[in-house]
């Protein structure tokens, strides 16, 4: 048995599938099933019940499979103990960005770290803040950007922004004269909102509830662009970061909303019990830095 064989049982593992993992590792599916063989015959035990349903584990395969993940983790960090001992400066750096704050904030950050650390890669995934947490507390991601709270049992975090969210709507509603609205006059009013796998969008609701309504929901997406069209195209109103609202068009308004207004802050995140790569240490310590400044 060598690591190789774990690893790769691992994969077929995850996905349940022989050829998903295939793809994933970019092997053929022979290969793989050919390696997953020769370790259910060197264990002498069977792996996988490959019945009519699906692959799924047995039980002894979900015993195996446990342990091997502890292996796996073990080996990486063994990888990442000798890069540091070594000194290499070079590493890979899983981020995890929700699409709804200034976009060019953070592409600024790794640029100017990248200058430092040429040899240093990254892998972005833009999504909620729900999934973010998921993906840092399951060690797919290294770093997350979410919205506190978070759960400070699993997560460190550092904080670094806060700001209000404004009304989007269109100049010819009636309410784009306004400068400042109160929450509870748009009772009438359909939302477009981001999707539930962001905070914002059970924020919006909650605040809304608190004014003494439950919002008319039409439409919810992931990208704050094409919230922007839906407005623009007079489907429903919005809410959206101050930072954001600084990127719109002029085919929109943005309102100061109050009583209540709301708000969220910002945090970069990393699991307690992860360690931290070389380069994602550093990155994080720069990004603090940076952020502070900011």
């Amino acid at each position: 048995m060598d690591i190789k064989q774990l690893q790769y049982f691992i994969e077929v593992a995850k996905y349940n599938s022989f050829t998903r993992a295939a793809d994933a590792l970019f092997i053929t599916q022979p290969t793989i099933s050919k390696m997953i063989k020769n370790l259910e015959d060197e264990l002498g035990v069977v792996l996988f019940d490959r019945s009519r349903k699906g692959l799924t584990l047995t039980d002894a395969g979900q015993t195996i499979f446990d342990q091997a993940k502890l292996v796996d983790k073990a080996f990486n960090n063994l990888e990442m103990e000798l890069d540091n001992l070594l000194g290499l400066k070079k590493g890979h750096i899983r981020i995890g960005l929700p699409p709804i704050f200034d976009p060019r904030l953070f592409p600024k950050l790794i640029g100017s770290f990248h200058d430092r650390y040429p040899h240093i890669t990254f892998e972005l995934m833009e999504d909620g803040s729900k999934k973010i947490e998921e993906e840092v507390a399951s060690l797919q991601l290294d770093i997350g950007v979410v919205v506190l709270p978070t759960n400070n049992d699993m997560f460190q975090h550092f904080a670094f922004m806060e700001e209000d969210l404004r009304l989007i709507i269109h100049p010819d509603h009636p309410l784009a004269v306004r400068d400042e609205i109160n929450l509870a006059e748009l009772r009438e009013e359909s939302f477009i909102l981001f999707n539930k796998d962001f905070v914002l969008h059970d924020r919006i609701i909650s605040s809304c509830n608190q004014a003494g309504f439950s919002p008319h929901i039409t439409s919810e997406s992931s990208q704050w662009s094409f919230i922007e069209e839906m407005v623009v195209c007079k489907l429903g109103v919005s809410l959206l970061p101050e930072s954001i609202c600084r990127h719109l068009t002029d085919e929109v308004r943005a309102i100061k909303v109050v009583n209540p207004s709301i708000s969220w802050h910002l945090a970069l995140i990393w699991n307690k019990d992860q360690y931290l790569s070389f380069a994602a240490k550093e990155w994080l310590s720069y990004a603090k830095e940076q952020l502070s400044e900011e």
